[in-house]
């Protein structure tokens, strides 16, 4: 029975990421809010609740996430924001909470500037973002552009749709954007080649400014998965976020561990590390942060659950042991 639901569930996800989003309705300045959060917590593994140990990482709860608001989920970027976490959806809204089992409120913020029409998920498909120095970038499917927002009023500052990503297909665009701790930023592509492989992008600064210096390359993800997202280790060492779906599988998920390339090379090698399928808990996972807590490496993952009713937002957090 499980089996068959989880079937079930994939085969509506193939139908979901095949079909267009229903439309939005434009977000407008006295649409933010302050939305109630629901935080349900959720095993590692349903069959063995004891399990904490995945690789090197160890559980250290989560949560399934709901909310009053209906625009609330679709999460598909995630950053730490000093004592709270920073989300965004694939509509262009960023939701900003306390993490569980503290937080019970949740920040409902539209952005009011971006490409295209507001309230449009052709023009507003938000995928990646980054977090740093008061400042975000986001990085905008379909369009291919990233952009640039002060933190505190969210208006925008800059944006650019690089030469390096101009012939990304759209709806496979800049899944994955990582500010690395020289200055440097790291965009990767979500959909491959006919070799499997994804685009990568090393942008030499801020990418949201036109004449950054980029280097192009590849990534190899496993086959079938697709990156969702990326974040720097305090070592230098990059994770990268993979998901898949299938009719029997349902939704999967891989943790790979990456060095960044040094000079003028073709391909970033990359390992798997953690494997996110059955029995274990997963969704659609697409948000990745790292951050330090007590002196302890943590890692956020976040899923997207497509504004669907047979998916689920999830909200994981692990200890780095690696």
């Amino acid at each position: 029975m499980r089996r068959l639901a989880r079937a079930s569930a994939a085969l509506l996800a193939f139908l979901l990421l095949a079909t267009p989003a229903p439309p939005v309705p434009p977000p407008g300045p006295g649409e933010q809010a302050v939305a109630r959060l629901t935080a349900e917590p959720v095993p590692l593994n349903p069959d063995d609740p004891a399990q904490t140990n995945l690789g090197p990482l160890r559980y250290l709860g989560g949560w399934k996430l709901t909310s009053d608001d209906r625009r609330f989920g679709a999460i598909s970027g995630l950053a730490v924001d000093g004592d709270r976490l920073l989300a965004l959806s694939d509509q262009g809204i960023l939701f900003r909470f306390a993490p569980p089992p503290t937080g019970n409120n949740v920040e409902i913020i539209p952005l009011i500037e971006g490409p295209g029409a507001r309230g449009s998920k052709a023009d507003r498909d938000s995928e990646s973002l980054v977090l740093h120095d008061g400042r975000i970038w986001i990085g905008y499917e379909n369009s291919n552009q990233i952009w640039r927002y002060r933190l505190g009023d969210f208006a925008a500052e800059a944006h650019h749709r690089p030469d390096a990503m101009r012939r990304w297909s759209g709806n496979r665009g800049a899944e994955s954007l990582v500010r690395l701790s020289d200055g440097r930023f790291l965009a990767i592509r979500e959909d491959v080649d006919d070799e499997g492989l994804s685009d990568a992008v090393l942008f030499a600064g801020d990418p949201a400014e036109p004449g950054t210096a980029a280097t192009r390359f590849k990534v190899d993800p496993p086959p079938q998965f697709r990156f969702t997202d990326a974040a720097q280790l305090p070592d230098g060492r990059l994770l990268l976020l993979a998901r898949s779906v299938g009719l029997l599988s349902g939704w999967t998920g891989r943790l790979m561990l990456a060095e960044l390339p040094a000079g003028d090379v073709r391909q970033m090698p990359v390992r798997e590390i953690a494997a996110f399928e059955s029995p274990l808990t997963r969704d659609n996972l697409e948000g990745l942060a790292v951050a330090q807590e007590d002196g302890r490496t943590i890692i956020w993952i976040a899923s997207d659950d497509n504004l669907f009713g047979l998916q689920r937002t999830l909200l994981l957090k692990f200890e780095w042991l690696g």
